[in-house]
């Protein structure tokens, strides 16, 4: 069960997702989701990446 944190971790947005690690991974490389990295480490914010959802929904109205 994932915690509610505010940074997150690939492992914890890919179940979040629904994705797999690779796939999060790729996303991150390529800058297609908001993220940095802290040595060599992906990291999320939690509250950045349900904005970035929400304004992703926003255009599939």
């Amino acid at each position: 069960m994932m915690k509610d944190t505010t940074i997150m971790t690939v492992s914890e947005v890919a179940e979040f997702l629904h994705f797999s690690e690779k796939t999060i991974l790729k996303l991150a490389q390529k800058g297609e989701v908001p993220c940095f990295k802290i040595a060599s480490k992906w990291r999320f914010s939690k509250p950045i990446l349900k904005a970035w959802i929400d304004n992703q929904m926003e255009y599939v109205h």
